[in-house]
């Protein structure tokens, strides 16, 4: 008798647990009323390494050329914000429009008609030593060890670069 109590107790006091932690539902007119911060901001020290990128010419006399260890380093910032439809089509359509989407016939299946995810990389300054820059350590044809050199692209600029995704 006295385990039977005890787990009595036991499942009393789990009960006042759950009822503690239990999640419930709320209105969209309330869910309207609630502020916060808005969005999302993301920062990135990027170090991505390529081994190769090879093409191939599969014609009958067809050869190929290599880019060898791919290099893309640098830091990124970038900010992810939910806007709603009237405000993606100021943006899109208004003056000093970002997309240039101007109508046409083909526009109105384009356009979105909900919420759209903005990702925006903010302008700003990134420290010295840590711009966005790629490289490309050697570049062979075929079957060569011998390479005609390589490339670098430095100082890369995304600031003020925006992305829209939408579903339709």
């Amino acid at each position: 008798m006295k385990l039977f109590k005890k787990l009595a107790l036991a499942a009393a006091l789990s009960s006042f647990a759950m009822a503690a932690s239990a999640m419930s539902t709320i209105d969209d007119s309330d869910l309207s009323q609630v502020s916060g911060q808005d969005g999302v901001s993301i920062a990135a020290n990027l170090n991505i390494n390529i081994g190769s990128f090879v093409y191939t010419d599969t014609d009958a006399t067809g050869g190929s050329i290599s880019h060898n260890n791919i290099s893309i380093t640098g830091s990124l910032a970038a900010t992810i914000d939910i806007i709603n439809n009237a405000t993606f089509v100021t943006e899109a359509q208004g003056a000093g429009s970002v997309l240039g989407v101007i109508g046409g016939a083909g526009a109105p299946a384009f356009m979105p008609t909900g919420d759209v995810v903005k990702i925006a990389v903010p302008q700003i300054t990134v420290a010295a030593g840590h711009e966005l820059n790629m490289s490309v350590a050697s570049i062979k044809m075929g079957h060569s060890t011998a390479s005609f050199g390589s490339t670098a692209l430095n100082d890369i600029k995304l600031q003020g670069t925006t992305a829209y995704i939408w579903a339709h």
